[in-house]
């Protein structure tokens, strides 16, 4: 079964259902402008070179099995001239949560500890979810999720909103966090003075691997389980924490981009995207959702996973290197708008 692309999955498969329509508006969105930045800075990166265009991305358009539970619109660019793998992906889909997923949404947010029962709930999520892994070790990693999330409870239906961004760089150059932490406070601040520092907070707790005793990144924001706003405004909230994505990374990415590098600085870019690879499998709450969840897309489910990554026993590192200083921040978190530490 196939869909036009301007066709809606709530309008087809929700009619009448303005909340889960306005969701599934707000997170397309964001996927097409990621996507579009993605592709600028790629041809800028191909005209530089004088080589070819590039690959460009291949979308995938896909239904839930079934045919009346939704679907996704999947996108992945390869080999890029500028991104090793970027993968862009939309989610709009309905169905029951088994156990395990419940036990799971349940120790995760507040308003789901009275819910009695422990399987068959039904469900409605709308999101968006994107990793950038790009081939110059200076330009970092960066992922977003943002994402509308209904339950029905039994006793009624709750929603929430959720989502962050978060930069993860294998070299540390400090004016680029700094840079990165303001935009993302100055779209918090339009909605609340005090979301960027709880959200950044919270990110800082989540992006955390408890067996390597370091942060996964430089933080960012994260939220979840957000529901004191308005719904228009939730919504609003979404959307513009999704434009700070290009207004907060794009710029870093030009500017980063071209500079010259060694293999040596390669293979220590490898080897922290094996620290990424740990944190997705084994604690970030969205891969286990979509394991968990029956008739999940496991291609999408994985496209955050770079294209590579290396392990090696013991490596090591130079007292006073830059690695080391990546090291050195990683260990405990850091107040980059008002830092001014090197």
């Amino acid at each position: 079964m196939t869909r036009t692309p301007g066709e809606s999955f709530a309008d087809r498969h929700w009619p009448g259902a303005d909340a889960r329509a306005q969701a599934e508006r707000v997170v397309r969105r964001i996927q097409d402008r990621i996507c579009a930045g993605v592709m600028e800075v790629e041809a800028h990166a191909s005209l530089s070179s004088s080589s070819s265009p590039s690959p460009g991305f291949r979308e995938d358009r896909w239904l839930r099995p079934g045919g009346n539970e939704g679907g996704g619109i999947t996108r992945v660019l390869q080999d890029g001239h500028v991104f090793e793998k970027a993968g862009v992906n939309v989610s709009v889909v309905s169905g029951t949560l088994p156990e395990q997923a419940v036990q799971a949404m349940r120790a995760d947010h507040a308003k789901l500890q009275v819910m009695t029962a422990t399987s068959g709930v039904a469900f409605f999520a709308a999101g968006v979810s994107c990793v950038l892994h790009a081939q110059n070790p200076f330009v970092p990693t960066i992922h977003c999720n943002y994402r509308y999330f209904e339950v029905d409870t039994g006793a009624g239906t709750i929603w929430w909103v959720g989502g962050g961004t978060d930069l993860t760089p294998a070299y540390v150059f400090d004016e680029d966090c700094r840079a990165f932490h303001t935009t993302l406070k100055d779209a918090c601040d339009e909605f609340d003075p005090t979301y960027y520092g709880r959200f950044k907070a919270w990110c800082d707790r989540y992006f955390y691997l408890p067996h390597r005793k370091e942060a996964r990144g430089i933080g960012g924001i994260f939220f979840d389980d957000v529901d004191e706003l308005p719904l228009a405004r939730a919504f609003a909230f979404l959307a513009t924490c999704g434009a700070a994505f290009n207004d907060a990374y794009f710029p870093i990415v030009k500017r980063r981009m071209l500079d010259p590098y060694t293999d040596d600085d390669k293979r220590w870019q490898q080897l922290r995207r094996g620290r990424y690879v740990e944190f997705n499998l084994i604690y970030d709450r969205g891969t286990r959702f979509g394991i968990f969840t029956p008739n999940a897309r496991i291609e999408s489910v994985f496209m955050s996973l770079p294209l590579t990554a290396r392990w090696e026993y013991m490596p090591d590192v130079v007292p006073g290197s830059r690695e080391q200083h990546l090291l050195d921040v990683l260990s405990a978190p850091r107040d980059w708008i008002r830092s001014s530490d090197h």
